[in-house]
């Protein structure tokens, strides 16, 4: 068994950012350096380590996290490599979920593009400490100083420079260390060997003019350092790097380096400064949950020794059997053990324990506080489950997934694999939170829905590899949603003679109200009935648990087409039962039939899928591609010059850009490039 202080020397750390970032090309640096792998493989051959799915080789993009552990001065470094593509953005968030740190990478030309900031925005959310790495600094038009001024602009952050550029574009040659005050450049077949250098004459005061900044910003984190700079004093490295430390894993400040891993140059010293500054397990808080016996909130220290408690972060089908990713937050976890799923009460048994590498698995005994692991033989939990010894129980924070925009009906090219077909979506369905399966009920149709074209391009692909089934699929069509624009109030009686010879019969009355609430705040269920009515009518608290399920299942079809609807508070006002009558069926009938009756009272509105663009384009071709966007019925929000290049955002309805990708390559000579990511849900203007 590991002792518990082999925790402060792992690091699970996840790479993320905007697609062609340079992420993966980074990971497969990583790997290479640290002797995990022996030749490096690049993305635009289809051969990096990382992206082992044959779609990713063949579209040279990242599609699924993938898992594998690597060493480095000491300590083991367990990494997933994320997908930058806003269709399978899921891999990124139940990725952070379960991270301790995180490298975003940022495109020395690009800047911090929409993606960059929806993966900053999950890391936030779940207050994961960063690093930032400014990638391809060879490339032209690359500027080191425009993307931390952009990132200062786009990001809730404070980037701290601990490196600076030597040359840019095809004169990159390596970094400054601003620690050390020494250049860096990078010698060997591949870059293996950082050799250090005093700082050439010509930029030594670009150099102390950036290490005064790194010291101001350490200053304010620190007393002791303030007192040393302001004294003129020189602040020790282990200090500048105690302190840097501190910050990163308080989330005060993101440590930025910068370089090029594709010419094998900056990858080195980020290693370091992962083991460096990044935290352990034992650097971060304690996980929190709830005990599902008690209601009370519970915690959980990295400990191997503490009663187990870890969390399903990934359902994985390998060689057609369900496997799931775990990690374990404080215990041991054997196979064999007995264990509960805290989510839904039903028990669970791991079978077989992996380490993986990539989609190469290696069996072990055990996995302890700390670990990344993959596990065989549990059946039922799903992506944000938590796995516990039955005697702790406890339930972890659930992860929120973003629900599908896009649906495309699927059919078997033959009837006889109908029933296959139908196993199979299930099985995509309980890898990915966001695929759902539902039948058109008009049609009679199978609706595979996702989050974009490339997403449900990509599962149609897998349909036809992995499970050897042919499908016809049908046009893409968008989810809507409904919600309502005004108030209404209905007052609904639920009764029925269930045997007229014994004069049985059930009754329930419901009055309540509905009414619109802001945009994308979700649903709420309030109970404002009189004290009377309580005490005249008094409610079990299954009868009003009841009363709130059947009034929000009514909330599942809405009144205009069928679709989900959102953003409405349902108030209840009174509830009326009579002795030996009143059935908790009765009085959840009647709450659903009244939302249902009430919502086509208070204006329904259908929601459209909005999606935030942004295109980038030759400066010159801006004005025709504004153009073309506001026909499509796009609102513009902004057009920037960035160099030579122009950049328009706006928000657009999703059914305006199917098809946009050729649109945009007739119009800008194959010059433009675009990215969308879901906004919201709402009303057409």
């Amino acid at each position: 068994m590991a002792k518990p202080s082999k925790l402060s020397r792992i690091r699970n750390i996840g790479i993320a950012a905007h697609i062609d970032a340079g992420k993966t090309t980074v990971s497969e640096r990583i790997l290479f350096y640290t002797g995990r792998i022996h030749k490096t493989g690049e993305v635009h051959d289809g051969a990096a380590t990382m992206d082992w799915m044959e779609q990713e080789q063949e579209r040279g993009i990242t599609i699924t996290a993938a898992v594998t552990t690597c060493p480095w001065r000491e300590h083991d470094i367990h990494l997933i490599d994320t997908p930058g593509h806003v269709d399978f953005t899921v891999e990124v968030e139940r990725s952070l979920r379960v991270l301790d740190g995180c490298v975003a990478v940022f495109c020395a030309v690009g800047g911090v593009e929409p993606q960059s900031e929806t993966v900053w925005r999950q890391a936030d959310k779940y207050k994961v400490p960063r690093l930032a790495f400014i990638n391809k600094m060879d490339r032209v038009g690359a500027d080191f100083e425009r993307v931390l001024e952009d990132m200062k602009r786009k990001l809730p952050c404070k980037p701290v420079p601990i490196q600076m550029p030597i040359g840019a574009e095809g004169k990159f040659e390596g970094i400054i260390d601003l620690l050390t005050m020494e250049a860096v450049r990078f010698g060997g077949q591949h870059g293996e060997t950082a050799e250090r250098s005093p700082i050439p004459a010509e930029l030594m005061a670009d150099a102390e003019a950036a290490k005064e900044r790194l010291l101001e910003a350490l200053s304010e984190l620190d007393d002791d350092v303030a007192e040393l700079y302001l004294g003129g004093e020189e602040v020790p490295l282990e200090k500048m790097q105690e302190v840097l430390r501190k910050g990163t894993c308080a989330n005060q400040i993101q440590p930025v380096l910068c370089g090029s891993a594709l010419r094998d140059k900056g990858v080195l010293p980020l290693l370091d400064a992962v083991v460096d500054y990044l935290p352990s397990p034992v650097d971060v808080p304690p996980v929190v949950g709830v005990n599902p016996e008690t209601g009370e909130e519970e915690s959980r220290e990295p400990d191997p020794n503490a009663p187990l408690c870890a969390m399903v972060f990934k359902v994985a089908m390998d060689e057609g059997r369900r496997h799931v990713y775990i990690r374990v937050y404080s215990g041991t976890l054997e196979p064999g053990m007995d264990l509960l799923n805290a989510n839904d009460g039903k028990k669970e048994k791991v079978a077989r324990l992996f380490k993986t590498h990539s989609h190469k698995k290696e069996r072990i005994n055990e996995a302890v506080a700390g670990d990344l692991v993959m596990a065989a033989g549990v059946r039922f939990a799903q992506t944000g489950h938590a796995l516990c010894d039955p005697k702790h129980p406890i339930r972890l924070e659930d992860m929120a997934f973003l629900k599908p925009v896009i649906a495309i009906a699927v059919e078997p090219k033959q009837n006889k694999d109908l029933e296959k077909l139908q196993e199979a979506l299930k099985k995509l369905a309980d890898e990915d939170p966001t695929v759902e399966l539902k039948e058109d009920e008009n049609t009679g149709q199978t609706l595979l829905a996702g989050m974009g074209e490339l997403h449900l391009e990509i599962l149609v692909d897998r349909l036809n590899r992995e499970f050897n089934l042919g499908v016809n699929t049908g046009n893409p069509s968008v989810v809507y949603r409904e919600t309502i624009a005004g108030n209404a109030g209905m007052n609904e009686v639920f009764e029925r003679v269930i045997d007229e010879a014994k004069k049985e019969r059930v009754y329930a009355r419901v009055a309540l109200e509905v009414a619109p609430t802001p945009r994308d705040s979700g649903t709420e269920f309030e109970d404002k009935r009189s004290e009377e009515n309580k005490t005249l009518n008094a409610l079990t608290d299954k009868d009003f648990n009841e009363v709130r399920q059947g009034a929000l299942e009514a909330l599942e079809a809405g009144p205009i087409d069928g679709y989900p609807v959102q953003d409405v508070r349902i108030t209840l006002k009174e509830v009326e039962t009579r002795p030996g009558e009143t059935t908790t069926v009765a009085l959840r009938v009647a709450a659903a039939n009244a939302v249902r009756h009430a919502l086509k009272e208070a204006r329904p509105v259908t929601l459209s899928p909005l999606m935030s663009l942004e295109v980038v384009v030759p400066e010159a071709m801006t004005g025709s591609v504004v153009g073309d966007l506001s026909a499509r019925g796009a609102r513009i929000e902004g057009v920037e010059a960035e160099g030579d290049r122009g950049v328009v955002k706006a928000i657009t309805p999703m059914t305006a850009m199917f098809g946009y990708s050729t649109q945009l390559r007739s119009l800008t000579e194959g010059r433009g490039t675009f990215s969308m990511r879901f906004n919201r849900f709402d009303a057409l203007e």
